[in-house]
């Protein structure tokens, strides 16, 4: 299976390191914004192709599918562009930054019929999925959902720090983590409030928003969310069930009691992206949907749709 990685950025490179470890799977090009940085990262993975443009990768007849780990604000054409051009599509999160986009690749995926699927890396990780089996098994059922999502951006920057040259969200990006998580372990969301704190005078983006959540079974989700926090970064998740309280951070979890769970027979891998990667490879592979396809996760942009129509109504609140 020949990839063509678009957006060779700090997460473009996480996919790339994932899918090195996938038998049958080749690079076929890499396509940046700039040039040079395409042609290094391809250079650096063994990709025989780089560029600056989608098309040129769409254009190849030995590609078979595209990783999109591009601007939010391109997911949805670029998805869209890959499947008209028959090419299988991993967008990363978000799939749009508003409901229509989203209504409009969904359409598309069932005009084509191929692969389509959005990085939701939290259905991967294997803290996540080990409290999801014991769900699915009727060993645990989830009463409360506590998640602390917490960085430091008050300026354009990626995951390696360095300039980003769009700007990031913390409903549409960062809270869509939480809100397809959530629904994953506890079913349809029948009800979501959401606050946010001033916009940056710069950015024009909120940089603190609270969101609760209820899902049909009747559990609820608290989501902090922060671009203000100077200190630790990143997510942190407290699952409070029936039987037993687990805490998970990305990739490892722990008790309530902060005693480590041994997760080694929950996947092949311990790293979240490469699971992904290998569940998007298995499903064209096999010609099935694959977890976290369009399908699955749609109904999170729904409900982020809803939220951010409550706050644009309510933006004089803010």
């Amino acid at each position: 299976m020949r990839i063509a990685l678009v957006g060779a950025g700090a997460f473009g490179e996480k996919h790339l390191d994932g899918l090195k470890n996938i038998d049958g799977v080749d690079i076929a090009s890499v396509i940046s914004r700039s040039a040079e940085q395409a042609a290094t990262v391809a250079h650096k993975y063994g990709a025989p192709h780089s560029g600056t443009e989608l098309a040129e990768a769409l254009a190849m007849p030995d590609v078979d599918a595209v990783i999109l780990c591009t601007p939010t604000q391109m997911h949805a054409e670029q998805a869209i562009a890959c499947m008209d051009a028959g090419k299988h599509v991993q967008v990363e999160i978000p799939l749009s930054d508003n409901w229509a986009d989203a209504q409009a690749v969904v359409a598309k995926q069932k005009e084509t019929g191929l692969v389509c699927m959005v990085g939701h890396t939290r259905r991967f990780n294997p803290s996540h999925q080990y409290v999801h089996d014991k769900i699915v098994a009727g060993d645990l059922a989830l009463q409360q959902l506590d998640v602390q999502t917490y960085f430091f951006r008050r300026k354009n920057i990626n995951a390696k720090g360095q300039p980003r040259s769009w700007t990031d969200h913390l409903l549409w990006h960062h809270a869509a983590h939480t809100i397809d998580l959530f629904a994953y372990q506890s079913g349809k969301i029948v009800a979501a409030n959401v606050l946010q704190g001033p916009k940056h005078p710069e950015l024009g983006i909120a940089m603190d928003m609270s969101i609760q959540l209820k899902a049909e079974t009747g559990a609820i989700c608290t989501l902090s969310l922060s671009f203000n926090n100077d200190g630790p970064l990143g997510t942190f998740f407290r699952y409070i069930c029936d039987n037993g309280t687990y805490i998970a951070r990305y990739d490892d979890l722990v008790t309530g009691k902060e005693e480590p769970v041994d997760l080694s027979g929950v996947a092949v891998s311990s790293n979240g992206i490469e699971l992904q990667d290998r569940e998007f490879i298995a499903a064209i592979r096999e010609g099935r949907e694959p977890n976290s396809s369009l399908g699955k996760v749609i109904d999170c942009y729904r409900v982020i749709g809803e939220l951010a129509a409550s706050l644009e109504a309510h933006d004089g609140w803010s």
